[in-house]
């Protein structure tokens, strides 16, 4: 089996979120949430989300609220979380944080 398409097991799933603490398991998927001072700050960080997602590869699902952003992340193609959406959730965090 393609080792991207492997889900994780319940340990490394904790694993994981222990590594990532502002990242939750929401309804079977990779979730963090963002509030930004407006729309257009929104948008702008969506639009460097967009950038990192096609350099990856990987794409989360993306929820915009006005100035409230959540990131989902899952591999459908694998019915669960993989290591891929553990890759990406910390490529985007790292971004976040800066250089």
């Amino acid at each position: 089996m393609d080792a991207t398409k492997q889900t994780l097991s319940g340990d490394q799933l904790n694993q994981t979120l222990s590594q990532l603490p502002e990242w939750a398991l929401e309804d079977g998927k990779l979730v963090r949430y963002w509030t930004f001072p407006g729309f257009v700050q929104a948008m702008e960080f969506v639009e460097g989300i967009a950038q990192l997602a096609e350099r990856e590869q990987h794409h989360p699902d993306i929820d915009i609220r006005y100035n409230q952003v959540k990131l989902a992340l899952v591999s459908h193609d694998a019915g669960g979380i993989t290591e891929r959406d553990a890759h990406m959730a910390r490529r985007i965090s790292q971004a976040v944080a800066g250089p």
